[in-house]
């Protein structure tokens, strides 16, 4: 997962979470906005860590 598709999910659960107030029966929006914030930041800490590591090791030629 790439970071622009990492804030793009973080921002997509912001929006879930504060900005809609609909219902759905059996689904509760709030937590899939919780979720999706979680698994962005999550993949927005992997990408930054491997974006990192590739640029920072100097044993690695390009």
């Amino acid at each position: 997962m790439g970071i622009g598709i990492s804030i793009l999910l973080i921002a997509i659960g912001a929006i879930l979470l504060w900005a809609v107030t609909a219902t759905v029966a059996g689904v509760s929006i709030n937590t899939i906005g919780v979720i999706l914030i979680v698994v962005g930041a999550i993949g927005l800490l992997v990408g930054l860590l491997a974006t990192s590591r590739r640029t920072s090791d100097p044993a690695v030629e390009r």
